[in-house]
């Protein structure tokens, strides 16, 4: 981490400075004296750029370097359990009940998120570094917060989203979300029964608390217990100090109030992960009740833009979880690329062990069905296993010449898209592209297929042997 004494707006100049270091895979940022937009320097730091490298993701998920895909097998198994078959396989799984013995939250009393309480007339966002982005955007917005809430007729129904929220003024924040998050369906439920809908807003946790609010999770799982698995030891949390909700006992700031019922504002626009700004929409908006922090707390803060960005390289890192989930719904999947430059989700690229004709387009259309985060895909080309899938020259010299655009593209139209995608023709329902770059295999051709050029192992052993003293390089390529 590096900390930045000198004073630094908050408007557009923290961005900008955090753009540069993420770019250069560079250190978390601890802006010690963020002005705002008066040039008055605030109390609070700002921390960014907290998950801008693969490195930080991993220990922030209590994982070793490159342990991301043994964490994807664990989350497999707690979404499809299997038992075991042997006493050697079931004492392989104790780590795993170990582990799952830490899902349990305790509560305590006397939380550290709440050794300050802003009520009244203390209630003012204005005291919080809150950062605007872009030029162009009309407020400050929090770019990092973890939202809390629970379904009216079961409080254990909880759900943990990450969704941007506009300051619209001193005590009130926009809450935007989309409609097939876990907030937004809770609020409707709140909404059927003519209710607001309490909601805890927690800026800056534990990484491993912050993590498992974007992972993958099996529904009936909550995030704020999967975080004790993380950490290995159990989560503690708090109830809310003017709401009903859990919240993280160690959080930085907890910004507590109800989501109306009825009241809606304009939200936006905003610099998006697209690399454009989004349109002007309305979102019911949040009435404070307190905000409550730590003694001495941070302000945890991001960016959202053209990628590389914060969020698509926590999308990139993320990309490994999906892979033993899907292998388990599809055995002939070998490999899964969601390139972060497609806004991490908009393409993937999938290698597959092709064993029947058409075996292609059946893969294509279970992913695109599988997971909520891949129904926004919308294209899906399909490669042999001999394709590295995060190689685009690989993938490009396999659709210049095992793809047939009469034969090998499927198009679906009229499905659900991401309504910020403006190339859609209607916002939220656009259509999809598949492309068959796979070898063809019986009725898929009446010509003879073409054999790909490879060395002998032989020659290959017999170079390598050799290849030091011809001086050429200092390894085989």
């Amino acid at each position: 981490m590096k900390r930045i004494s000198r004073p630094i707006s908050l408007v557009h100049e923290v961005t900008e400075i955090h753009r540069r270091v993420l770019l250069e895979n560079g250190p978390a940022l601890l802006f010690e004296k963020p002005v705002d937009a008066d040039g008055n320097i605030m109390a609070i730091p700002l921390l960014a750029n907290l998950f801008g490298t693969r490195e930080r993701i991993e220990w922030g998920l209590g994982l070793r370097a490159g342990g991301i895909p043994e964490l994807a097998r664990f989350l497999s198994e707690l979404r499809e359990p299997r038992p075991p078959k042997s006493i050697l396989e079931a004492w392989r799984k104790l780590p795993q009940l170990k582990a799952a013995l830490s899902l349990n939250a305790r509560t305590v009393q006397h939380p550290p998120c709440q050794e300050i309480v802003w009520q009244g007339a203390d209630l003012d966002l204005d005291r919080l570094p809150i950062q605007s982005c872009w030029p162009g955007e009309p407020a400050p917005l929090v770019t990092w917060p973890l939202v809390i809430t629970h379904a009216p007729d079961d409080p254990a129904d909880v759900n943990v989203g990450i969704y941007r929220m506009q300051k619209l003024g001193k005590d009130r924040l926009i809450m935007r979300w989309l409609a097939h998050r876990g907030g937004a369906r809770h609020h409707r439920m709140w909404q059927a029964l003519g209710r607001d809908m309490p909601a805890a807003v927690v800026v800056g946790a534990d990484p491993a608390t912050i993590l498992a609010a974007v992972m993958p999770l099996p529904e009936a799982m909550s995030e704020l217990n999967f975080a004790g698995l993380l950490k290995g030891k159990r989560q503690e949390i708090a109830v809310g100090f003017s709401v009903p909700l859990p919240v993280p006992a160690e959080a930085e700031i907890v910004i507590e109030g109800t989501v109306s019922a009825a009241e809606v504002a304009d939200e936006g626009p905003y610099g998006d992960h697209t690399g454009y700004y989004n349109a002007v929409e309305r979102f019911p908006v949040l009435t404070l009740s307190a905000i409550t922090m730590r003694r001495n707390p941070l302000y945890l803060s991001t960016y959202t833009g053209r990628p590389p960005d914060e969020p698509s390289r926590l999308g990139e890192a993320m990309n490994e979880l999906f892979l033993p989930m899907v292998r388990r719904q599809f055995a002939e999947v070998h490999d899964l690329w969601l390139p972060p430059e497609a806004c991490s989700y908009r393409t993937m690229v999938v290698s597959i062990d092709k064993r029947y004709p058409g075996h292609a387009r059946r893969i294509m259309m279970g992913l695109w069905s599988m997971l909520p985060q891949f129904s926004y895909t919308k294209l899906i080309i399909a490669v042999d296993p001999d394709i590295d899938v995060r190689s685009w020259p690989d993938v490009m010299w396999a659709i210049s010449t095992r793809f047939d655009a009469g034969r090998d593209l499927m198009v679906v139209d009229n499905t659900p898209i991401d309504y910020l995608d403006f190339a859609s023709p209607r916002s939220g329902l656009g259509g999809k592209l598949g492309l068959d770059a796979t070898t063809k295999i019986g009725a898929e051709t009446t010509r003879e297929w073409g054999r790909t050029i490879e060395m002998s192992q032989e020659v290959i052993e017999r170079v390598d042997g050799l290849w030091a003293s011809l001086c050429l390089g200092d390894a085989p390529p």
